[in-house]
């Protein structure tokens, strides 16, 4: 059985810490965080602490913390006798301080209030050496059915896709419920379009997937659009986005 020290409280500590809690071959010994408060949700279940003085030996330290939080904390580990391991996208592995270090990036969007079930999500590994990449593939196949090794170069690059399709998607479904609000109108009735949009990209490829004004050329509805548009930066947005769609397909036009 593998023994994981958890550092951090955020949104992906305590998706791995539930994770972990059900596996039979992870024994998480410790939750260590700067906030007690953040600290008490675990506090029933395993032994927690904010002093660094008093972290438990463990197989694994887990870094679940902020991109610019890794290095100086992984020099408070320095000494101890596991292996080191950030679980950022975007960090290369090299921002941990100790030689024995790796990377265990779970690919997937976490918020606290909507449970995830990990055996689908893939889990990015990277370690100085082979031991360190056994081990976390066995972290890894624990919680999930999904384990690949990747570089530091292209997880960064992988990181860079998810915010695309993730985070810049997201802020779209924002402005569509601002624009749905203030015409009175629920962004509930968008929620099918959104499911089935999501869900064709199973089957097809975005590029074949594409449809609307600007995939069919349809500039007169594209002006209308910007004409109802009151917001100067959602204004911007369309007209980028649609001129990047106009681009990609005018060979088709």
């Amino acid at each position: 059985m593998l023994s994981v020290v958890l550092v951090g409280t955020g949104n992906v500590a305590h998706h791995l810490f539930s994770a972990f809690r059900y596996s039979k071959s992870v024994n998480v010994l410790q939750v260590i965080g700067r906030n007690f408060n953040a600290l008490k949700p675990y506090s029933n279940e395993v032994e927690v602490t904010t002093d660094f003085d008093k972290i438990s030996e463990a197989d694994v330290y887990l870094l679940a913390v902020s991109d610019n939080a890794i290095q100086s904390l992984s020099k408070k580990l320095e000494n101890k006798p596991g292996l080191i391991t950030h679980t950022s996208g975007a960090t290369e592995m090299g921002a941990i301080t100790n030689s024995n270090r790796g990377v265990f990036y779970p690919l997937q969007t976490f918020s606290k209030e909507r449970r995830i079930e990990f055996k689908d999500i893939p889990v990015c590994i990277e370690a100085e050496n082979e031991e360190g990449l056994n081990i976390l593939k066995k972290l890894g196949e624990s919680i999930s059915g999904n384990v690949v090794e990747i570089s530091s170069e292209q997880r960064k690059k992988l990181h860079l896709a998810a915010v695309f399709v993730n985070n810049f998607a997201n802020h779209l479904y924002h402005i569509g419920e601002d624009i749905c609000e203030k015409e009175g109108m629920s962004f509930n009735i968008l929620k099918p379009l959104i499911q089935e949009t999501a869900q064709k990209i199973m089957d097809l490829s975005p590029f074949d997937a594409q449809t609307g004004p600007a995939r069919r050329g349809d500039t007169k509805t594209i002006e209308a659009h910007l004409k109802l548009l009151e917001n100067e930066k959602q204004t911007e947005l369309y007209t980028k986005i649609s001129q990047a769609i106009l681009e990609t397909y005018e060979k088709e036009l």
